[in-house]
């Protein structure tokens, strides 16, 4: 038997702005090197709500978040800036982070955070985008996303440190048959 069997199972739900600091206290732990202040956090939740997930435990803790907003392809934003607005060309969905704390890790709990997310991606018929940091190019593959440094100018990834990898996933079009890419849900 696992030893975390029979432990409370954390759920995601909307991330809301009274979620903030318990985000960025994940995120201190998960991203030392990377900080983002309040000021990020509470843009993208009041930018693209739908894309800002918590993940709270049974007595109200949040153990872990996820993000992601569209933005235009082969453009990720630096680290730590409110956008104001999202990008009117905006093609595609930016990951910008899903983030547990480690305790919590090898569970399976990033998974309906991460499919949820990338389903608003398929929705729009966009792909999707990310910048791996920590070697977790591997992890994001099983997602479907692959390696694109090529498609952008390293300079885009000079924020996120070394070793980053940009990183793509298609757009699925949802429907299939004869609805073809203009296909609405």
């Amino acid at each position: 038997m696992s030893e975390t069997a029979g432990l409370p199972r954390p759920l995601w739900r909307a991330m809301a702005a009274a979620d903030v600091p318990g985000a960025i206290a994940v995120a201190d732990v998960v991203h030392p090197s990377f900080p983002e202040g309040p000021a990020m956090y509470l843009d993208r939740i009041a930018l693209f709500p739908e894309g800002c997930l918590a993940l709270e435990t049974e007595a109200g803790a949040i153990c872990g978040y996820a993000m992601a907003y569209p933005a235009a392809l082969g453009a990720p934003p630096p680290l730590d800036t409110a956008l104001g607005a999202l990008e009117p060309g905006a093609d595609a969905l930016y990951l910008h982070d899903v983030a547990l704390l480690p305790a919590l890790r090898g569970r399976g709990l990033a998974e309906p955070a991460i499919t949820g997310l990338l389903s608003l991606a398929d929705r729009r018929s966009h792909p999707a985008m990310l910048v791996s940091v920590y070697g977790t190019a591997p992890y994001w593959r099983r997602f479907g996303f692959r390696p694109a440094g090529e498609t952008i100018a390293p300079a885009k990834l000079a924020s996120y440190g070394e070793g980053a990898v940009y990183m793509v996933r298609p757009a699925f079009v949802l429907g299939g048959g004869d609805e073809g890419a203009g296909a609405s849900a």
